[in-house]
């Protein structure tokens, strides 16, 4: 097989929640050019998202559900309606996700579980849900998580964000380290400060954002489309031998 053929994913089916904006979509969008059918699930509705798959050429499944709320009968469901419209699933990516900004010294209960909820929660059963189909189709398969910047830092008054997403990453390595023997690689990509709607307070207030981007060494946030490859490579063949890592995307955020 041609290195370029191992990035073909032509005939797998990709589910991707968060899709109807930001970086969901943007790595719907990449995953739909190498040739990947798309299961989007959001709390909206994705017609945009569906209207830019279905003009590449491949199929969309729109979705709805609350990932804040959703227990594991919900997610077993999706999955379902997920095979049944396409026959099988061959990647998960664990898109969706929400970040409350409070200080420390105040921050809520709601602000804490909604969090760790979707962001952490969601995530696990998600995974645990996909892989099990994976192990029923015998097919193995690829999960794709995602984590952020403050997996590797501490932040400032966003703790439940920053509790999610080290979490994201640790989970991450321990469901690698279990499912590997049934051919599923969990990874995780890692987005610096990114141009999206979680971002929309910070890029709004014009000193913070400043600070921000003098520490870019790429000089400029991050675009939805900076993570498509990274996605495609990771839920395709030629990264078949690498589980359990998280890889930033972040403009060299954390080199400097």
């Amino acid at each position: 097989m041609s290195i370029l053929k191992g990035f073909d994913l032509t005939g797998k089916v990709a589910i991707v929640t968060g899709s109807s904006t930001g970086l969901g979509q943007g790595m719907a969008i990449g995953l739909a050019e190498a040739g990947a059918d798309i299961v989007g699930i959001d709390y909206v509705g994705s017609p945009e998202t569906e209207a830019l798959i279905t003009k590449i050429g491949r199929k969309y499944l729109g979705l709805k559900a609350n990932l804040i709320t959703s227990g594991k009968e919900v997610l077993a469901e999706l999955v379902k309606q997920a095979v049944d419209h396409f026959g099988h699933v061959d990647i998960l990516v664990n898109n969706a996700g929400i970040i409350r900004r409070e200080d420390s010294l105040e921050f809520s209960e709601t602000n804490w579980d909604d969090v760790m909820n979707i962001n952490l929660r969601t995530v696990f059963f998600f995974s645990q849900t996909v892989a099990n189909q994976f192990v029923k189709q015998g097919t193995g398969g690829k999960i794709i998580n995602i984590a952020s910047m403050l997996s590797y830092q501490g932040g400032i008054r966003v703790p439940s964000y920053t509790a999610s997403k080290s979490g994201v990453k640790g989970i991450t390595m321990t469901m690698a380290n279990e499912w590997a023997k049934y051919n599923i690689n969990v990874n995780a990509i890692a987005p610096g400060y990114m141009a999206t709607n979680n971002t929309q307070q910070l890029r709004d207030d014009e000193v913070r954002a400043g600070q921000i981007l003098e520490r870019i060494p790429a000089g400029r946030w991050g675009l939805p489309k900076d993570l498509a490859g990274t996605a495609v490579f990771l839920a395709s063949d030629n990264a078949s031998y690498i589980n359990g890592y998280t890889i930033a995307v972040d403009g060299g955020w954390l080199a400097r």
